[in-house]
């Protein structure tokens, strides 16, 4: 009944502006007669009243083949699995525009009432029986879910990729069986509600799903791919296909891990040092030469990186396994971003640069989490920083953008990013093959803050020009625009988990 009001709808929007179009073509047609012709009122009147009838004519056909295409898409889907059509073609869904969901719905339920009374039986039969065949063979774990998310096949290698029997998998309900995590906010879950919302057929693929298998310890990483078909009268609604590569995935953990684990034991010594240089800082204050002092100021801004260094390794293994916690509160977005700036100037002195801000004056307050958002702004900055090159001036800017988020850009002008890097420059450990001899890094920066501007419902992005400088940019929304729903603890404080970035989608099906 929905695409049927769709339909209706959309016929109604249809004929109301194209009745609105003649009339105002009559009325121009008409203007025009009078004001710039010396025609008298009769012959104005005759040629008016022709050119009425034609453009009904021409609208009237056109309105006709726009109104009938619908019943013309299911006469098709009815002749194509007619006896003795021939080769009369199936309608094309994808160039269905008009009543789409309601066409879509009425050419599947004739296939399906095809095949039920007898048409092409045979050929169906042995299709069937092929592919159950193949199923059950295939090496690759397949599981087949109904519109309910019950379970209703899955073939040996699932089974045994899941570590359960039959009864323990068939006819239960997926998400308490797979406890799914997805390294982005397209999941399987919200693929589906989308499919069912508003699709017949779909397929999709996720990269780096992570599966914990409940009765134990021990996890799987693969990619997965799916198939919708909405309305199958088998249930078989949705097929998913899984395909391992827990061992190469577990390679990349391991190793991040590894370097996580020596990276943790940097924090003491490092915060000693730092406690030692401000020390020094504040006794030697006024009391050194300036090549001492200049001495002093290069200790300084090294710490610093450092503390930044350990901080990006750390909160990138709390990213990956979903355990970086955020605490939004309700922040001065000006005061936070100068007092950023205010901390890296320091560093950008020590390269010679100077960080000048072009802040709007009417900017909202922002919910952020306040530690993990300067990580983002430390990173941007520390960026614009090493690759500046000879220019001495990087500007942080923060507006309202037209959708009402705070929109913020750091931008230097130096050596810039060539145009084929762009696509994976918030990737995991990429860093440019013609600068990172030159300049150091880790590649984590931006990989951590993606994930902590997508943690915020926010959005990051970067322009540049090779040898003109870049500028990244991110949006967050101002703490009035938060849901009023996540707004708990007395308003104060929203907690959330490392991601918007990973979700646990399983967990609150339960």
């Amino acid at each position: 009944m929905d695409s049927l009001r769709t339909l209706h709808r959309q016929i109604r929007i249809y004929i109301f502006f194209s009745i609105l179009l003649i009339s105002t073509l009559v009325l121009a047609a008409g203007w025009l007669l009078l004001n710039y012709t010396s025609l008298s009122p009769g012959i104005s009147l005759a040629i008016l009243g022709s050119f009425s009838i034609v453009l009904a004519i021409l609208f009237a056909l056109r309105i006709t083949a726009y109104v009938s295409q619908p019943f013309n898409d299911v006469r098709q889907a009815i002749a194509h699995v007619s006896p003795g059509a021939g080769l009369a073609p199936a309608p094309n869904f994808d160039r269905i525009h008009l009543g789409h969901e309601l066409v879509t719905n009425l050419c599947r339920q004739i296939y399906e009432l095809a095949s039920l009374s007898g048409v092409n039986t045979k050929k169906t039969t042995t299709d069937d029986s092929l592919a159950a065949s193949a199923a059950i063979a295939l090496p690759i774990p397949l599981l087949v879910i109904d519109k309910d998310q019950i379970i209703r096949f899955a073939n040996e290698a699932c089974l045994q990729y899941l570590q359960k029997p039959a009864q323990d998998v068939l006819e239960k309900n997926m998400y308490p069986l797979l406890d799914l995590s997805f390294q982005t906010e397209d999941t399987l879950d919200s693929w589906l509600e989308i499919c069912q919302a508003s699709k017949a057929t779909d397929t999709s693929s996720w990269d780096r799903v992570r599966l914990k298998l409940t009765d134990n310890d021990a996890s799987r990483q693969f990619d997965m791919a799916a198939t919708y078909s909405k309305g199958s009268s088998s249930g078989a609604e949705t097929v998913i296909t899984f395909f391992d590569h827990t061992a190469k995935y577990a390679q990349d953990d391991q190793g991040l891990g590894f370097v996580a684990l020596a990276v943790h034991e940097l924090r003491t010594p490092l915060t000693l040092l730092r406690g030692y240089i401000e020390v020094f800082e504040d006794e030697f204050a006024g009391k050194l030469d300036p090549e001492l002092t200049g001495f002093m100021s290069k200790m300084s801004a090294s710490a610093q990186s450092l503390a930044g260094f350990v901080n990006n390794i750390l909160n990138v293994m709390r990213v990956e396994e979903n355990q970086l916690t955020l605490n939004l509160t309700e922040e001065s977005w000006a005061e936070l971003v100068q007092g950023a700036g205010d901390d890296m100037r320091l560093r950008a002195q020590v390269h010679g640069k100077t960080i000048e801000y072009e802040l709007s004056p009417d900017l909202p307050t922002v919910g952020v989490d306040r530690v993990s958002i300067y990580e983002v702004l430390y990173n941007l900055l520390d960026n614009a920083i090493k690759y500046s090159g000879d220019s001495q001036k990087i500007i942080i800017r923060s507006t309202v953008n037209s959708s009402g988020q705070v929109e913020t850009s750091v931008q230097d002008f130096g050596v810039g990013i060539p145009t084929s890097i762009l696509p994976n420059l918030f990737d995991k450990f990429y860093r440019n093959h013609r600068s990172r001899a030159q300049i150091g890094g880790t590649g984590l920066g931006l990989y951590l803050s993606k994930a902590i501007i997508s943690a915020h419902d926010g959005h990051i992005w970067v322009q540049s020009k090779e040898g003109e400088g870049s500028t990244f940019s991110f949006s967050l929304l101002p703490y009035a625009q938060l849901a009023a729903e996540l707004k708990t603890n007395g308003n104060t404080a929203i907690v959330r988990g490392a991601q918007g970035w990973i979700k646990n989608h399983s967990m609150y099906r339960r």
